[in-house]
């Protein structure tokens, strides 16, 4: 008996800061494992002025649930420099990940508010991750002009 294990559709990945604003965003088809796409993600924050000092080119801490728990990502993030609080599988709940994920699942939601990203329609793949960047830039013009 044959078992068809592939998903049809897309995936949005998503990096945001502290309230909300997205970072990073990247599109990939459902059947990919979210751990495939953090370090594509991480690698494309762009560089983020601050009030002193120099731009910085990566985060100082990354918060992530049970699906980034493997010693390779672990081990490429403390390489790089950046804290990580990862929930670990098996041993801890998801609750406790609540208070600094709820930005991401807000911003995640504020994508799925428009249309076109909601239901795909393109039957390009170029379309759909220009309709993300659109999207994710009007995000960040509403979070900013408030």
């Amino acid at each position: 008996m044959s078992v068809d294990r592939g998903k049809y559709g897309s995936k949005i990945h998503l990096i945001t800061e502290r309230t909300g604003l997205p970072l990073s965003v990247a599109v990939s088809g459902a059947n990919l494992h979210d751990s495939q796409a953090l370090i594509p993600l991480v690698k494309g924050i762009p560089p983020i002025r601050s009030r002193r000092g120099r731009r910085r080119r990566r985060p100082a801490k990354l918060h992530a649930d049970k699906g980034y728990d493997y010693d390779h990502l672990r081990r490429w993030l403390r390489e790089r420099g950046i804290g990580h609080r990862i929930a670990r599988r098996g041993i801890e709940s998801s609750q406790r990940l609540g208070r600094h994920r709820w930005t991401v699942e807000r911003t995640m939601s504020w994508l799925a508010g428009c249309r076109r990203l909601h239901r795909r329609y393109e039957r390009k793949a170029e379309h759909f991750p220009a309709f993300t960047s659109i999207a994710c830039t009007l995000i960040s013009y509403r979070r900013l002009t408030k």
